[in-house]
């Protein structure tokens, strides 16, 4: 078995339109959950099953999601002159989760034109992807499952969640080797199609945003032309290795995902996690117990 991968690629690129007008000044990946961005949620998420280095693929005209991750020595000077350690400490929470580098893509081509921007910070190694808009609830194992598998088969390791057959068309999907056990936790992959139509979709088996890629990933981006919506696909990069014989295998996740890249999904993320938060967690619950909303 091959050392766990320690790297991992986040894309922050993109425009965030079903966002406007809030992200015209904002990073989508800083919206926050409560106080924390979910940026930080996903790097926290990586950190926490091992990940040292983070390279974030980030947009021309948003510096901001560079500032979150460096240190701002006159707010801390300001927190220690009034004694508030516990927020010195929040601040400087997202700069010690790991090794936090950028790069810049300067027109989002899609996710596999962003992750080739991280060729050199790879350096011929295996390296996670994890989309920020995919937030995976902290109870709930998949990261680190998917980094065991990479280590003991190699290859290309990727998320998958049974959406059925209305959702599937939204996502890329699989078609399972034969003979794979589709109920089983770990099922070895025959070929990645891009978002089939529902009719055409092969299986109810989605791809969602967390990915565990080899160095080899680099050249077949290189090889792939502009797939669905002009874009440089990642699925259809992976399904080039798997018909060259490179191992692909899926981890199902059976647990608790926010989807927060969709307005109503990530209102829903905020209810659900903030009724768990320690500080506001029980007011907030026994709020929602009371609430009635009022006729539209």
């Amino acid at each position: 078995m091959s050392p766990r991968a320690r790297k991992a690629l986040i894309p922050a690129a993109g425009r965030g339109t079903r966002f406007l007008p809030f992200t015209k000044a904002v990073p989508k990946e800083l919206a926050p959950i409560v106080t924390t961005p979910t940026l930080e949620l996903v790097i926290s998420e990586a950190a926490s099953v091992g990940v040292e280095q983070v390279l974030i693929v980030n947009g021309p005209g948003k510096p901001a999601i560079t500032e979150y991750f460096e240190k701002d020595r006159d707010l801390e000077a300001a927190l220690a002159a009034k004694g508030d350690q516990d927020s010195i400490e929040l601040i400087n929470r997202a700069t010690e989760l790991a090794q936090v580098t950028f790069t810049e893509q300067k027109e989002p081509k899609g996710l596999g034109h962003a992750i080739g921007h991280g060729e050199e910070f790879a350096a011929g190694e295996p390296f996670a992807v994890l989309l920020p808009d995919d937030l995976v609830d902290d109870r709930d194992e998949l990261l680190g499952p998917m980094l065991d598998v990479q280590a003991e088969h190699g290859g290309v390791v990727i998320a998958l969640l049974d959406v059925g057959p209305v959702e599937i068309e939204k996502y890329g999907c699989v078609v399972p080797a034969d003979g794979a056990d589709t109920d089983a936790d770990v099922v070895p992959i025959a070929q990645l199609i891009e978002k089939p139509t529902a009719a055409d979709a092969p299986s109810t088996l989605a791809i969602i945003g967390r990915y565990v890629l080899p160095p080899e990933i680099f050249d077949a981006l290189r090889e792939t032309p502009p797939g669905r919506g002009g874009e440089i696909q990642v699925t259809d990069a992976m399904n080039l290795l798997a018909q060259r014989g490179t191992p692909v295998h899926g981890v199902v996740f059976r647990g608790r995902r926010y989807d927060t890249g969709d307005r109503l999904e990530y209102v829903k993320a905020v209810v659900q996690l903030a009724a768990r938060h320690p500080a506001i967690g029980a007011d907030f619950r026994a709020w929602l117990r009371e609430y009635e909303p009022e006729d539209a």
